[in-house]
């Protein structure tokens, strides 16, 4: 037998609903997605986690003409804005981050080597998808 649908939250709930667990999985979706790419986009230029430029696939440079470096530095700016935008708007921010992971999946599974973090990033990029669509309750 099919269980109901559960009705949306009221508006109430969706204040103080700190004992609602989909609230709850909101916000935690909402604290990683500010302060993964954030931290990831600063690190693109402090290089304390990882040299970034080796998830890079060579066909980048190739086709831009800029060295991986350099690129990786436009790449930190924009997950800054990207865990930005889920700060002030996680509706908007869950699909930008999202597509960006798609677009970080595509380039990793052109670099040899680098199919698991291709598969992680996948994951993540359905909990940037489920971010957003928890917004459409929880963030009015």
């Amino acid at each position: 037998m099919a269980r109901p649908m559960r009705t949306p939250p009221s508006e109430d709930m969706a204040v103080a609903g700190t004992s609602d667990y989909a609230y709850q999985a909101f916000w935690i979706l909402r604290v990683a997605f500010i302060l993964a790419p954030i931290v990831a986009g600063l690190d693109k230029f402090a290089h304390v986690l990882v040299d970034w430029s080796q998830y890079l696939t060579p066909l980048v440079p190739q086709w831009t003409g800029m060295p991986a470096a350099s690129f990786m530095m436009i790449v930190g700016v924009i997950e800054i804005i990207a865990g930005l935008v889920v700060v002030f708007k996680p509706r908007y921010g869950g699909w930008l981050v999202a597509v960006w992971l798609w677009g970080i999946i595509i380039n990793l599974l052109l670099v040899p080597g680098y199919y698991d973090i291709a598969l992680r990033d996948f994951g993540l990029s359905l909990g940037a998808v489920s971010l957003a669509r928890l917004s459409e309750i929880y963030d009015r």
